[in-house]
């Protein structure tokens, strides 16, 4: 619900200022790595609230734009530097958090064993998302730079001139949904359903960019969604990042 949601956002500021501070010196301390700080950003999470995973994406995706953000190196080098032992903490973040995904191939999510091997052959966390960034939304976004994220930021800033923040997220949102299939949805439902959802987004959205003229679409695509239990969650997570990097580069809401 609602309120989950925003109870773990809440519960988790320390984690995300932390991440932020430790952008200058990713990697010099254990508790201040990648890994480590997206493990305490899930730990963090389930502590204040009971409707389980709310926020892993976002936060897989937040902790290292928050180090960028927060230091002087891009995010990319930052996720470019992470270690096996980030990898290692991602799978314990991974297990607590109970994320419903694939697993990353030759790495089941769920096996101990992996944790053995990632340390063994020195498998950093980076490693680990290019195996499954043909599939997964969040991983594709570590092994190509955010490029979707940063989209996504352009067109929420360049909406909200016109239109208010709300609007303008909601419009960016059918717009990603529309153009990739989301991947909780797939891991979930299949893949057939997943672009079944995706096509849906892109009938309602294809050829107009004004929310007032497809508001009784977007409407009824969020109702039916809502029948059929189908949540787009790495696009939500997608657009969190993005609204996160449009903010700080001086959206005003």
């Amino acid at each position: 619900t609602f309120e989950h949601f925003l109870a773990s956002a809440i519960g988790t500021y320390p984690v995300l200022e932390a991440a932020a501070a430790a952008g200058s010196e990713a990697g010099s301390r254990s508790e201040g790595s990648v890994g480590a700080l997206i493990h305490a950003a899930a730990r963090e999470s389930l502590q204040w609230q009971r409707g389980g995973n709310t926020h892993f994406g976002a936060f897989v995706l937040l902790i290292p734009l928050l180090m960028a953000t927060g230091g002087s190196r891009p995010v990319s080098e930052i996720v470019e530097t992470t270690t096996a032992d980030d990898a290692v903490e991602f799978y314990r973040a991974f297990a607590i958090a109970d994320v419903r995904t694939d697993s990353v191939p030759d790495f089941d999510l769920e096996e101990s064993d992996s944790i053995v091997r990632i340390r063994g052959e020195e498998i950093r966390l980076i490693d680990l998302m290019r195996l499954s960034a043909d599939r997964d939304l969040i991983a594709n976004e570590w092994a190509t730079g955010f490029l979707r994220t940063m989209r996504c930021a352009d067109l929420i800033a360049k909406r909200a001139e016109g239109m208010t923040i709300n609007d303008a997220i909601v419009c960016t949102f059918m717009q990603i949904l529309a153009e990739t299939p989301d991947t909780f949805i797939r891991t979930k439902f299949g893949r057939k359903k997943a672009i079944e959802v995706s096509r849906g987004a892109y009938e309602i959205v294809s050829g107009s960019s004004d929310l007032e003229s497809i508001i009784s679409g977007v409407h009824e695509f969020d109702e039916r969604l809502i029948r059929e239990k189908v949540n787009p969650g790495s696009t939500a997570d997608i657009i969190i990042g993005g609204l996160f990097l449009a903010l700080v580069r001086g959206l005003v809401v």
